[in-house]
């Protein structure tokens, strides 16, 4: 039922992920996020990352969550190919694991800016649990 994928949405690339648990969902997104720069499979999980964040609603959590992400990856010089997520209300605790970016191998496409408010949506749906919006790169 894990899942990730892109959507079309003009210049920018959205990011959908799907599972089981909202928890699952979000890294679910996490790896759209980092397929979006490189083949998740090409990152190794040589350092782990912790992060947290709070909004006042779920589907304003999503777009937090992938901005730190998308800091963090900046300002690490690193890209993330696993994640783990734990939800509770409002509030996010992650972890990602991954390793510092090398060009030859990761061969880097794009640098994701910002994940944005447009296409967000968290919701139930078939039995499954959907996290998208749209990133800006």
């Amino acid at each position: 039922m894990k899942r990730y994928e892109h959507f079309e949405h003009e210049a920018d690339i959205g990011v959908r992920g799907v599972g089981a648990t909202r928890a699952e969902a979000f890294e679910q997104a996490a790896l759209a996020l980092t397929a979006i720069v490189t083949e998740p499979g090409r990152v190794r999980a040589l350092e782990k990352v912790e992060l947290a964040c709070e909004a006042p609603d779920i589907e304003l959590l999503l777009p937090d969550w992938l901005n730190a992400l998308i800091y963090e990856m900046a300002v690490r010089h690193m890209l993330f190919g696993r994640y783990r997520v734990e939800i509770s209300g409002s509030n996010l605790k992650g972890w990602a694991w991954g390793e510092a970016v090398d060009l030859e191998r990761h061969r880097p496409a794009v640098e994701p800016k910002g994940a944005t408010y447009t296409g967000l949506s968290v919701r139930s749906e078939d039995g499954a649990w959907v996290a998208e919006c749209v990133v800006d790169v």
